[in-house]
């Protein structure tokens, strides 16, 4: 069946003229009902044809299509390939956390792009005007449904699909490589029979063949990565002699780099025919490669692929690979779920990896068994060869894995109490029914109902009223005599920041205490449950000791690790032993601070939320608390923060009052300085007029005077503290663009002076307190 002739509209929107016999197959359901359908089919079959016709026919009776990526990387992919249906005057529209969000541009969308976790946030804000967008989706494809089975972010997509159905309902297409229990998914999406196809090994392109082989463990990890990286060449070396190319996935991007140097010298060592050094063509090409051990590699027909290269990089290699000038290519997982880029031979090095917030952790079997249906090449080769290479002890299990499968499971039960809080704090449950009606919407319900003795679905309802009634003990919820239900503050903050349950309840602990201090606030987000699993390695212990020394000995080793990473951070000082989890866990800590400054601004007031906002911006900036007030300005980052600060420049306010010509001076150019000033003044600018406060007051008088806070820069949320002789006597929060007003309270009393102070501090901005203080005398 021509495409041409299936849907003439959209011919132009397909990259082939004719669909396969898979394509063929569901082509009737997807294009002429409205049923919701469900597709299993081996890697490289054309699932994304199937995604595609979805969208055709939603965009051909005027509606919204959603498409649900696994990964940000396939995100941008699509928004590129896609530019397809652009050109049949389509609007595509990708929104990631990544991007600022242009709410305007996703209303007008008729395609939307999206992660499980941006449209886990975006429904979580249906109601707010920025995110009403999601309620309009007419069709939702799952890419890749069976992500339900991670255990990271299987949960995510469950909620958030079954939180969809409840806004809009829309249509749903899922795919999904080969699953055992395609019925599962089908009743959990209402596919009836007719809309749910289970295609075989029998649809794929090129017969793959798979095998485990072992190798011999030894004591030092480094020398195991050399024992499997030879075995690997070994699996690889017959299909790269007869022009055949092989795939190795690897457990990093550092070790796609080191595995590609090592593999040029052994190849050579072996004699293997491959590199293009003698194609002079190529040779000037791969000069505009801008990593040099890629441009060194590829010349030796060998490369690595991974997040971390540019995109031109990446492009450049994909293609080369494709074009058989790469011989054997090494890349992380997320290969396996970008691009269609089949070898003849695909190896699974490493089935093991380090994960800066997990430790040691195998890789999902949904992972390894997407990473080997890239085997075979369409066009080229009549069998693809699969192998991974594991320690003896793991054999058994991934023979198991290659043979049967692995059906897909819910994992929602792991944080049901967090993923019933969001919906509680969204509105979306108001009473124990809804609870209940909640759950039957679930894959979790669905799959219990499957196999009721491994999910004990006869207790799940009973499990899941404990669970409410959890959350409100714990104070997340309240419950009224009727059973209406509805959030507290505490667990509307616990699901707008997507925090651990525990964790929510150490931040309200902290913001109970009646002294905060910046020790307490990094020990409290160290010590946080999403940090629990945090390794410290043997050799990260001397770098931790350097940064703490003694201190902390109470924590255990991965809390303690991270806090030595914060409080490094904060003078822009890691240690290089600590530097490569450093990036993720300051990634987390950032948003877990934020997530602790509204906490802290909420239930223990603006001066508290300012220094977790200064925290927050020297553990980003790497800057002292000198400079920190500086990085709130737009042109000032650490370096410039460090320098203004060292000539005696340290707020907003002093970058203003000494102007352009002073910042020349200082080493800025004359546009820089004059956008600095400017974008200084834009933050407030304080200033304490004491009005009628007396400069003294005789022993036994009192009167009542009024002190003027004025802000003569941008408007700001401020809290005003103002105390006498160090009690505190009035405190304020407000929205401040002009003046306010603060009574103060003159008193002769016993003292000889009254030490008048009043302190603005900034909960939402990292500028350091403003303080104007007046000493009136007592005569």
């Amino acid at each position: 069946m021509k495409v041409a002739d299936a849907v003439p509209e959209f011919a132009d929107a397909f990259d082939f003229e004719e669909f396969n016999a898979m394509q063929r197959e569901a082509l009737p359901v997807i294009v002429e009902t409205d049923h919701n359908v469900v597709a299993s089919a081996p890697t490289a079959s054309g699932k994304t044809a199937l995604a595609e016709l979805a969208i055709c026919k939603t965009l051909s009776e005027g509606g919204t299509a959603l498409f649900i990526a696994p990964m940000r990387a396939l995100t941008n992919e699509k928004e590129s390939e896609w530019e397809r249906f652009e050109d049949l005057g389509y609007s595509v529209y990708v929104v990631t956390g990544e991007r600022d969000l242009n709410p305007r541009r996703a209303r007008r969308a008729d395609v939307l792009v999206m992660t499980p976790e941006k449209l886990d946030s975006a429904t979580r804000k249906h109601d707010s005007r920025r995110y009403d967008f999601v309620t309009d989706v007419d069709c939702a494809v799952i890419d890749e449904v069976h992500l339900l089975d991670s255990e990271r972010r299987g949960g995510v997509l469950e909620v958030t699909v079954s939180r969809l159905r409840r806004l809009c309902d829309p249509r749903f297409v899922a795919l999904s490589a080969t699953m055992p229990n395609v019925e599962d998914v089908a009743a959990w999406l209402d596919a009836p029979p007719e809309a749910t196809f289970a295609f075989g090994d029998e649809y794929r392109p090129v017969d793959l063949q798979t095998g485990v082989k072992t190798y011999t463990h030894g004591e030092n990890s480094f020398a195991d990565k050399y024992r499997r990286l030879y075995r690997a060449l070994d699996l690889a070396e017959p299909h790269v002699r007869e022009d055949g190319q092989a795939l190795v996935f690897v457990a990093s991007r550092q070790d796609a780099v080191s595995a590609a140097a090592k593999t040029r010298d052994e190849l050579a060592e072996r004699d293997v025919p491959v590199g293009a050094r003698g194609d002079y063509d190529f040779h000037q090409v791969a000069k505009e490669l801008s990593d040099d051990r890629l441009h060194k590699a590829v010349l030796d027909g060998v490369a690595f692929h991974h997040a971390g290269l540019s995109k031109d990089d990446r492009d450049r290699i994909e293609q080369w690979f494709k074009e058989g000038k790469i011989a054997v290519l090494f890349s992380t997982s997320t290969l396996a779920w970008g691009v269609n880029l089949p070898a003849r031979c695909v190896i699974v090095r490493d089935t093991k990896y380090h994960d800066p917030l997990e430790g040691e952790v195998d890789i999902s079997p949904l992972d390894l068994l997407q990473m080997l249906g890239r085997a075979g090449r369409p066009g080229y080769d009549d069998v693809g060869y699969g192998w991974v290479v594991c320690d003896r002890s793991d054999a058994d299990r991934y023979r198991r894995l290659l043979r049967e499968g692995t059906e897909i499971e819910s994992h929602l039960a792991a944080d049901l109490d967090a993923h019933l809080n969001a919906e509680v704090a969204m509105g979306t449950i108001d009473d124990l029914d809804d609870v209940l009606s909640w759950l039957e919407t679930t894959y979790y319900y669905v799959r219990a109902a499957s196999e009721p003795a491994a999910y004990d679905f006869d207790g799940l309802r009973d499990r899941v009223r404990d669970t409410l009634e959890s959350l409100v003990d714990r104070g997340f919820v309240e419950m009224g005599s009727d059973l209406a239900i509805e959030s507290t503050a505490l667990g509307r903050l616990a699901s707008k920041y997507y925090l651990r349950l525990s964790t929510a309840e150490a931040f309200h602990a902290l913001a109970g205490r009646d002294r905060i201090d910046a020790d307490a606030i990094l020990r409290t987000v160290a010590g946080a449950a999403e940090f629990h699993s945090v390794s410290a390695r043997q050799s990260e212990a001397d770098a931790v000791d350097a940064v703490l020394g003694s201190e902390a000995d109470q924590l255990d080793d991965g809390p303690r690790k991270v806090l030595a990473i914060l409080r490094a951070s904060t003078s822009d000082s890691v240690p290089a032993d600590l530097r490569s989890d450093a990036w993720i866990i300051r990634r987390n800590a950032l948003r877990l601070l934020a997530a602790l400054r509204e906490f802290l601004a909420r239930f223990a007031g603006p001066r508290a939320a300012n220094l977790a906002r200064r925290l927050e911006a020297r553990i980003e900036h790497g800057v002292s608390r000198d400079a920190v007030s500086l990085t709130a300005v737009d042109g000032i980052g650490a370096g410039r923060a460090r320098n203004l600060a060292a000539g005696g420049l340290s707020r907003p306010a002093d970058v203003v009052d000494a102007g352009a010509t002073e910042l020349e001076r200082a080493g800025l150019s004359a546009g820089v300085a004059e956008r600095v000033v400017s974008a200084a003044a834009d933050l407030p600018v304080i200033s304490v007029d004491w009005g009628d406060v007396p400069d003294a007051v005789a022993a036994g008088d009192s009167q009542m005077c009024e002190v003027r806070v004025r802000n003569t820069g941008g408007g700001a949320r401020v809290g005003v503290h103002v105390t006498v002789n160090g009690v505190e006597m009035h405190e304020k929060e407000t929205y401040l663009s002009d003046v306010t007003t603060v009574p103060v309270g003159v008193f002769g009393a016993d003292a000889d002076e009254l030490d008048f102070r009043v302190e603005v501090t900034f909960p939402e901005l990292p500028i350091r307190a403003f303080v104007g203080e007046r000493t009136v005398r007592v005569e």
